[in-house]
């Protein structure tokens, strides 16, 4: 009976750890980590309206955070829209 229940406890490891993997090696999940890791770095939130000034800094301070990320020209569009 103890034979059986490590059985069933490998088995269901296996089974998380095998879900884990594909989880982590999903290349969607890329996109989900790249944001997760601008959104770490709390950017300013750009509220629109007139404000050139405001807006040129906006820019700066994500430039900074793309720059630090070394994100791609796609990667900044994305994040920066979002």
């Amino acid at each position: 009976m103890a034979a059986a229940r490590n059985n069933a406890q490998i088995a269901q490891a296996l089974a998380t750890l095998t879900t884990l993997v594909a989880r982590d090696n999903d290349p969607g999940r890329d996109s989900e980590k790249r944001l997760e890791r601008f959104m770490s770095h709390k950017p300013t939130l750009f509220t629109g309206g007139y404000n050139p000034e405001g807006a040129i800094k906006w820019l700066d301070e994500v430039e900074i955070i793309f720059e630090a990320m070394g994100c791609s020209e796609e990667n900044k569009t994305v994040l920066g829209t979002y």
